[in-house]
C-alpha cells in the first residue's frame, strides 16, 4: 500500500486539483512504469532537446538549462548503472524522470514541462523507440539476406525438387529456393525503410493537444531528436499510433516470412525427407527417445507469427473507437509493440543462425527432384515446340505417358521410345534430351527462373 507521504510526493507532481491519495485500484491500472521504463533514454533525449530549445529561444535561463541538462545526464547514468529506483507510485517514465530531477536540481526542474504536454511527450519518446526498432529490424533482415545469399551461392546447381502443394512439381535448384526467401526478406526490409521514413516527423511541441503560445522553435527540436521535420497538425500529434501500427504490420509479414521458411526447416529435416542437416546448436534431443533431433529453434520461430500477429491485433482494437485526441486507452499502445519487437528480434536472430548452419543433402535432394514424374512439363512443352501441337493436347498426351508409366512403374525417361509412340507416333528419340532433371533446370532461362544461369544473376544483384 502507498505510504501518505509517499502520495503526497505523487500528488504534488499533479499540482492542487487532488487532494486525497489514489485509490489502490486506480493506481494498478494507472501505473504504466513496469513496461513504459524502456523509454528512459528516449524521454531523456527529448528532454534534453527541448531544454535547449527553451533556453535558445529565451523561455528559460541558460543557467536553468545547464541544470536541467547536467541532471538529466546523471539520470541517464544512474539508470544505466541499474542504479535509479523506479517508483510505480509516480505512474510512468515521465514523472519518475522528473521527480528524479526535481530531487537533483530544485526549482529548475519545474521549469523543464514549460510549452510541453506528457501526451507530446510520450508521442515523441514511443516514436524515438519504433523509429530505432525498424532500423534494427532492417538491420536483422540485412544479416538474414546475406545467409542466404551464401547459401544460394553455394547452391546455384543443386538440384532439388520444386514442389506446389506439397506434392513434386518441377525441378529447381537450392540455390533458387533460397532466394525466392531473399526477395521476401528484402521487401520485408523495405517494408521497415518505408515506415520509418513515413513515422520521421517530430510530434514534440504539439503540447496537450492545441500546440502552445510559448514561442518554441519545433524545427530545431525535430533536427536535434533526428527527426526530418516536425508533425504538421497538434491533433494528430498526440493521438497517432499508426507508426505503431506500421511497425507491427511490417512485423507480422515479416515473422509470416519467417514462419513459412521454419515449416520448410522442419520438414527439411525429417527422417522422411532428410534434405537438410541442422547442426546441435539449432535443435535439442527427447527426454525419452535417445534417436531424435528436435528442429526446436525452427519451431519456436514458426511459433512467434502468433505473438507479434496478436500484437498488431491488440493495437487495432485499442485505436479503433477513440475519439480525437488523446484517450488514456492509448497507455495499452506499448506493451503489444514491445513483445512483437523483442519477438522478431529473436526470431530474426535465430533464423539467420539456422541459414548459416544448415547443410543441403545434396544426393538426397537430387533423388527427390527426380521422383514424381517432375519433368512432364517439361516433356508437355517439348510436344509444342517440336510437334507444333497445342499445349491442351499436349497437356492430355504427357498425362497419358505420365499413367503408363505410373503403371510401367518407371520415371518418364524409363520408358521405352515405341511405347511413348503409341501415344503420339511423331515423338523422336530427341525427347529423352528433356527428361532429364539437369537438362529440366537448364531450359528454365527466362528471367526469374530456376536455370543456373539466372540464379547466378540474381545472387550477384545489388541489394
Amino acid at each position: 500500500m502507498t505510504s501518505d507521504s509517499t502520495s503526497n510526493v505523487s500528488n504534488s507532481m499533479w499540482g492542487g486539483r487532488f487532494a486525497d491519495r489514489p485509490d489502490a485500484i486506480m493506481e494498478e491500472i494507472n501505473a504504466s512504469i513496469g513496461f513504459d521504463k524502456r523509454l528512459a533514454s528516449q524521454d531523456i533525449r527529448g528532454s534534453q532537446a527541448h531544454a535547449a530549445m527553451l533556453a535558445a529561444v529565451g523561455i528559460i535561463s541558460e543557467s536553468d538549462h545547464k541544470a536541467i541538462s547536467q541532471g538529466l545526464e546523471e539520470i541517464g547514468g544512474e539508470i544505466e548503472r541499474g542504479e535509479f529506483v523506479f517508483r510505480r507510485d509516480l505512474e510512468d517514465i515521465h514523472m519518475n524522470i522528473e521527480s528524479r530531477l526535481r530531487e537533483k536540481i530544485g526549482e529548475p526542474a519545474g521549469r523543464l514541462h514549460t510549452a510541453r504536454s506528457r501526451n507530446d511527450q510520450v508521442a515523441l519518446d514511443f516514436r524515438l523507440w519504433v523509429k530505432e526498432q525498424c532500423a534494427e529490424a532492417e538491420a536483422a533482415l540485412t544479416r538474414l539476406i546475406d545467409a542466404l545469399l551464401v547459401q544460394a551461392g553455394a547452391g546455384v546447381g543443386v538440384i532439388m525438387p520444386g514442389f506446389t502443394h506439397l506434392q513434386v512439381a518441377q525441378p529447381v535448384t537450392w540455390g533458387h529456393h533460397m532466394m525466392a526467401y531473399v526477395e521476401m526478406f528484402r521487401r520485408d526490409r523495405a517494408r521497415f525503410a518505408d515506415a520509418r521514413e513515413r513515422m520521421d516527423e517530430c510530434p514534440l511541441g504539439a503540447a496537450a493537444l492545441a500546440g502552445t503560445g510559448f514561442p518554441i522553435d519545433r524545427e530545431m527540436t525535430a533536427k536535434a531528436l533526428g527527426f526530418a521535420r516536425p508533425t504538421a497538425n497538434s491533433i494528430d500529434s498526440v493521438s497517432a499510433r499508426d507508426f505503431a501500427l506500421e511497425f507491427l504490420s511490417a512485423s507480422t509479414i515479416c515473422s509470416t516470412h519467417i514462419s513459412r521458411l521454419s515449416e520448410e526447416i522442419v520438414i527439411w529435416s525429417s527422417a522422411q525427407f532428410n534434405f537438410i542437416t541442422l547442426s546441435d546448436k539449432f535443435t535439442t534431443g527427447s527426454s525419452i527417445m535417445p534417436q531424435k533431433k528436435n528442429p526446436d529453434a525452427a519451431e519456436l520461430t514458426r511459433a512467434k507469427v502468433g505473438r507479434i500477429m496478436g500484437s498488431l491485433v491488440t493495437l487495432l482494437t485499442v485505436m479503433k473507437g477513440l475519439p480525437l485526441a488523446y484517450s488514456k486507452d492509448m497507455q495499452e499502445d506499448k506493451e503489444p509493440v514491445f513483445d512483437a519487437a523483442d519477438a522478431l528480434a529473436l526470431a530474426l536472430a535465430a533464423m539467420t543462425g539456422m541459414v548459416a548452419d544448415m547443410q543441403p543433402n545434396v544426393a538426397r535432394l537430387r533423388e527427390a527432384a527426380a521422383q514424381g514424374f517432375s519433368t512432364a512439363t517439361d516433356l508437355a512443352d517439348w510436344l509444342v515446340r517440336e510437334l507444333g501441337m497445342p499445349f491442351r493436347d499436349a497437356h492430355h498426351v504427357t498425362g497419358s505417358l505420365v499413367k503408363m508409366a505410373e503403371d510401367k512403374g518407371c520415371d518418364l525417361d524409363g520408358l521405352a521410345l515405341s511405347d511413348m509412340q503409341t501415344v503420339e507416333p511423331r515423338i523422336t528419340d530427341a525427347v529423352f534430351g528433356v527428361l532429364g532433371v539437369e537438362n529440366s533446370v537448364r531450359s528454365r532461362i527466362s528471367y526469374g527462373g530456376a536455370s543456373p544461369e539466372r540464379v547466378r544473376e540474381q545472387v550477384g544483384k545489388p541489394g
